[in-house]
């Protein structure tokens, strides 16, 4: 099971190149999935389908929502595809295994009065003011992931292009930004951030106030200081500017394509989301407005 297991673990991080949260949830689906077919008797080389239908449906009488079961199968099956693969196994038990259908929750997003005052909330009097502007206008010019925003380099920036390079999955794309987010990064990297490394030889683009490079959990708590400072009652996350980045582009014209492209989405029914978000808002703004609705 060992040997199984630590072969999917390099599959995901070398072949697939996913990011450490990806790997640390699809590994957590399989190895509670491997428990309970240890636990009764199964082995992982002789999994079948109904094996798998049994563990979906085992998850779902213990109380699991259907978001948690249809992610813990799509793990199981990407396990096994990679076991097919390296020949381990003879086909995949789980590839007939049918999801459960998940009603998929509109994301929210921030007006863009609250993005405007949500971005004004760092003051730019000290290092960290003017360091945490430029993070949050970067976040919001580009709608990367946080995973994406911390792992950034230097090298990455291209101001007098105006554009920014961000890597995931082994894919690049290139990102436009916006003016107020070229003055603020000119800012922080030509005046703040050399104050703040430690040593010439460090390549994050942002650091902590130790000079280290920031760490997701660090960002997390910025964001939240900053939604709490602002007074805004939404539940403000890093995914919140990714969002309100998306469909303020849909809003104003941008098309489906352009916005996956900048977004990474592999698929363009991710982004389709949006416009969704946008046809329920035209809807309540006619039942709000409408005098016969």
């Amino acid at each position: 099971m060992s040997e199984l297991l630590s072969a999917y673990e390099d599959f995901l991080k070398t072949e697939k190149q996913a990011s450490a949260n990806t790997v640390s949830s699809y590994l957590r689906d399989v190895n509670q999935f491997a428990a309970a077919m240890d636990g009764r008797g199964v082995d992982l080389t002789q999994v079948v389908t109904r094996d798998v239908e049994d563990y979906a449906n085992s998850l779902v009488k213990r109380g699991k929502s259907p978001a948690t079961v249809t992610r813990s199968v799509a793990s199981i099956k990407s396990f096994y595809s990679c076991m097919v693969g390296k020949g381990y196994v003879g086909q995949n038990p789980a590839k007939t295994v049918s999801p459960i259908k998940v009603e998929r929750k509109l994301p929210q997003v921030l007006s863009n009065k609250e993005v405007e005052l949500f971005l004004d909330q760092p003051e730019c009097t000290d290092l960290k003011g003017y360091r945490d502007r430029a993070m949050l206008e970067l976040l919001y010019a580009t709608g990367i992931r946080v995973s994406e925003l911390i792992e950034l380099d230097v090298d990455d920036l291209n101001l007098p292009g105006g554009i920014l390079k961000c890597f995931s999955k082994g894919k690049e794309r290139i990102i436009p930004l916006y003016p107020t987010a070229i003055r603020a990064l000119s800012e922080y990297i030509n005046n703040v951030r050399p104050q703040l490394v430690d040593s010439v030889d460090e390549t994050a683009l942002f650091v902590n106030m130790s000079g280290e490079r920031m760490s997701r959990q660090g960002f997390w708590k910025l964001i939240k200081y900053y939604q709490e400072k602002a007074g805004i009652q939404k539940d403000i996350t890093p995914h919140t500017l990714r969002h309100s980045f998306a469909a303020h582009l849909l809003e104003n014209g941008a098309d489906l394509r352009s916005i996956q492209e900048m977004l990474g989405h592999a698929d363009i029914s991710s982004t389709q989301i949006y416009s969704k978000l946008i046809n329920q808002k035209i809807k309540d703004v006619y039942k709000k407005a409408h005098p016969r609705a």
